[in-house]
């Protein structure tokens, strides 16, 4: 338990972090892998040149600055990140390097304003968020492996179909190599792939939503190419061009909170933007599965048909359901006999014709598209707790 005085010094640095946050945490995880480079087996290298790892970082330091009395309004936001946590497999015996680095950083940033007194309130603040993450974090790695067919840490997958799904797009099916069943998982939750990539000195992680219902003998990914932009997607690209059938992958037991509510009845639609599919799909395939009785819109937004993942295969869904219609979006069209219901972005003229003001929406996208939408969706009037939504990479506070 924290003293009066040490929750009074945190709470009056937040404006300080607000300021200098990233910052700090920018410098924090530079000193931090340097002192321990075995911690890039951890970390997405990508996110980290971007310098979206240290902003969700700085969001989480002031957040829990911000309430450091009253941790538990922040719970939701650090089970989301201890999804990841576990995930990546980081343990209890990280929590001290993270701390003491990062003190250190906010102690070379500020300079001669970061005290004594002030260092010694954030250390006692850090061993108590710490300890909230580490028990969040050690019940999800009892739930992953007491389950049946669940299991601890990475484990071999074979790869045993893979398949095109448009001109970026692949679905790698995966089982696991000892012959175990396949656990149970939520629609909407991601696996972690951890590649050893020949010439690469640490391993990447990278999460990927599993883009099939529960219930099958095997995991589905369906993995975007990532090359429009730099740095290229290091571990899309060896997935797309050096992974086959018969190799294996190492495999982390599916997690993430972002998952379909199947005890909701009202109308749902399902919104994605180019591989945000995926998530949905799983989604939405669980709804076909349990002979669903909702209202069931889903709309597909693509560039173009050529990138365009599953649009056939989702229409074939909807016809097994009473409820359910499907409405596609491209940016362009390259055929003119090509298939379309808007031609351009989504906009608000267009989501008030096909989604109802008591919609349960849920979308997953680009940050561009996901801001887009989530702005539609309130000018619409739609309550906030009716937009629920996912995007890929660390998680920053980007509605605003």
């Amino acid at each position: 338990m924290l003293s009066e005085k040490t929750v009074k010094i945190v709470k009056s640095t937040v404006p300080v972090l607000e300021e200098y946050g990233t910052t700090i945490t920018s410098t924090f995880y530079k000193r931090m892998f340097q002192n321990h480079p075995e911690l890039l087996n951890y970390f997405n290298h990508v996110n980290q040149r971007r310098g979206t790892q240290p902003t969700a970082l700085a969001n989480t330091v002031i957040a829990a600055g911000k309430h450091i009395d009253e941790l538990e309004i922040i719970l939701p936001a650090v089970k989301q990140i201890a999804h990841k946590h576990r995930a990546l497999s980081i343990r209890p015996e990280h929590y001290p390097i993270v701390g003491e680095n990062l003190l250190a950083a906010i102690k070379e940033v500020l300079g001669e304003a970061a005290t004594d007194e002030i260092l010694q309130a954030w250390a006692e603040a850090y061993e108590e968020i710490a300890n909230v993450f580490i028990q969040v974090e050690g019940e999800m790695y009892r739930e992953a492996s007491l389950q049946k067919g669940g299991w601890t840490d990475f484990k071999a997958f074979t790869v045993i179909d893979k398949i095109k799904e448009s001109e970026v797009i692949t679905s790698f099916y995966l089982k696991p190599t000892d012959g175990a069943s396949i656990p149970t998982y939520l629609p909407g939750q991601y696996i972690t792939v951890r590649l050893s990539i020949p010439d690469e000195k640490f391993k990447h992680n990278r999460h990927y939503s599993l883009s099939c219902a529960p219930g099958n003998d095997y995991f589905r990914i369906s993995v975007k190419r990532e090359n429009e932009c730099e740095p290229l997607g290091v571990v899309s690209n060896y997935l797309h061009d050096h992974v086959h059938v018969g190799d294996q992958l190492e495999i982390s037991a599916p997690a993430g909170d972002f998952v379909l509510n199947t005890e909701e009845t009202e109308p749902v639609a399902f919104i994605s933007g180019g591989v945000g599919i995926t998530p949905l799909l799983s989604m939405f395939e669980k709804l076909v599965k349990d002979n669903s009785e909702r209202e069931i819109t889903f709309i597909q937004a693509a560039k173009n048909e050529n990138v365009q993942a599953f649009g056939d295969y989702v229409k074939e869904l909807a016809k097994k359901l009473n409820k359910a219609k499907v409405y596609t979006v491209l940016e362009q069209k390259n055929l003119e006999e090509t298939d379309c219901d808007h031609i351009g972005y989504i906009d608000l003229s267009f989501l008030q014709k096909v989604v109802s003001k008591n919609t349960i929406c849920y979308l997953c996208g680009p940050v561009p598209f996901m801001k887009a939408v989530v702005q539609i969706l309130n000018q619409m009037g739609l309550p906030e707790h009716h937009i629920r939504y996912e995007f890929f990479g660390p998680k920053v506070d980007f509605i605003q």
